[in-house]
């Protein structure tokens, strides 16, 4: 028994990739559970100790090697029933922490099961769940496809890890390009941030550490040739590659291409509030489809971005110029001198009269008591004293 039990241990240590020592531990609490029951007495201290030299196994009660005769088959049933838990447990742990390892990276598998609108990935040691949020909406895979993704979460369950992927996650644009271009890789040209809207465009500020390398250029390779195989796994989703700058005006324009803006300015640099002016034929380029382009641009600059034309802006000039409606006219230009003089107006009233269409004492006389009564401001006992003043001026 000791020889087979080192070649056991060997077995799994080399396939499973469990170390010795884990194995030789839980070999003996389950040989202690074990003991316990054929010894009848589980309140005494018992102690199991494996030789990992020689296979050997000696039993221990308070302190003292016991030999039982009765610690054979059951002893050996219950120990290899806990035995074989560990090392389930053991093999969990390890492909937990392996893939734990690996989130925020990307893994292949094989599609073989479709659950709830998830996809089920095989990867090998353990299955991969791709919830149907976390897919792109130009994904289309069947049964037996294989496929690529970003380890988005990995979690304990009592079932073993849960591998949480994703086909959505900006992550996934950034570790595409990790893979196809040499120098974000090296670490020689940086992603400084992605904004995403999966299936329809996505845009990443890219920086160079070094001034030789020009890390648009890099990204988007010969002919396209770098970036074309990131558009090809995102089957065919748009990316625009943006030049990273610490200098706000220039990022933001730059991160609004394919549209032209025409200047930036910025409103509240603690609230990071711009306001970008582009000319008349770019304004729905800069917003794009359902307001697309400026919410990535926004997201990608960490700004809050509002695009104006310099239509709009000259028209609210203009309407600043212009007396707006219901508002008071300068008094120098309202003829309500000829009207103060006249018993029961002053300068309000005259001044309402003026914008009624009362402006001289020759209007008034055309005036009835409804007439007067529709101004602002002018009740029943004004107007009648009004007509009464008025019917005074006349020549007797």
């Amino acid at each position: 028994m000791s020889t087979e039990l080192l070649n056991v241990l060997e077995n799994i240590e080399r396939e499973k990739g469990i170390s010795r020592q884990i194995l030789v531990e839980s070999i003996e609490a389950a040989l202690v559970s074990a003991a316990k029951k054929v010894l009848h007495d589980k309140d005494k201290a018992i102690e199991v100790k494996v030789d990992v030299e020689n296979g050997r196994i000696r039993i221990f009660s308070d302190g003292k090697e016991i030999v039982s005769n009765e610690f054979g088959r059951i002893a050996a049933q219950t120990a290899k029933q806990v035995i074989f838990q560990k090392i389930r447990e053991a093999e969990r742990d390890v492909i937990f922490g392996e893939f734990q390892a690996k989130a925020e990276s990307i893994t292949s598998g094989t599609v073989y099961r479709f659950e709830k609108g998830a996809l089920l990935v095989d990867l090998g040691k353990t299955e991969g769940i791709l919830p149907k949020r976390e897919m792109s909406p130009r994904d289309n895979y069947r049964q037996g496809d294989t496929i690529r993704a970003y380890i988005l979460e990995v979690t304990k369950t009592a079932k073993g890890p849960q591998v949480i992927l994703s086909r959505s996650h900006p992550g996934f644009v950034k570790r595409l390009f990790e893979m196809e271009v040499p120098e974000v890789a090296d670490g020689l040209v940086e992603i400084r941030s992605v904004s995403r809207e999966a299936g329809d465009r996505t845009k990443i500020a890219v920086w160079s550490k070094n001034e030789k390398v020009d890390c648009v250029g890099a990204c988007v390779g010969i002919r396209g040739s770098r970036v074309k195989g990131v558009v090809k796994e995102l089957q065919g989703e748009k990316i625009d590659i943006i030049r990273w700058s610490d200098n706000a005006e220039e990022f933001i324009q730059a991160a609004l291409s394919p549209a032209q803006v025409s200047s930036v300015k910025i409103l509240t640099a603690e609230e990071k509030k711009v306001e970008v002016i582009v000319d008349d034929e770019q304004l729905s380029l800069a917003i794009g489809k359902n307001g697309q382009n400026v919410r990535l641009a926004s997201k990608l600059t960490g700004w809050s971005i509002d695009i104006r034309s310099k239509k709009d802006i000259a028209k609210e000039k203009l309407e600043a110029t212009m007396t707006p409606v219901g508002e008071t006219a300068p008094a120098a230009e309202a003829p309500t001198a000829d009207l103060e003089g006249i018993e029961g107006i002053g300068p309000k009233t005259a001044q309402a009269l003026a914008e009624a269409g009362f402006k001289t004492l020759e209007d008034l006389k055309k005036a009835g008591e409804k007439d007067l009564l529709a101004v602002k401001g002018i009740g029943k006992k004004t107007a009648e004293k009004i007509l009464n003043a008025v019917k005074k001026e006349e020549p007797s």
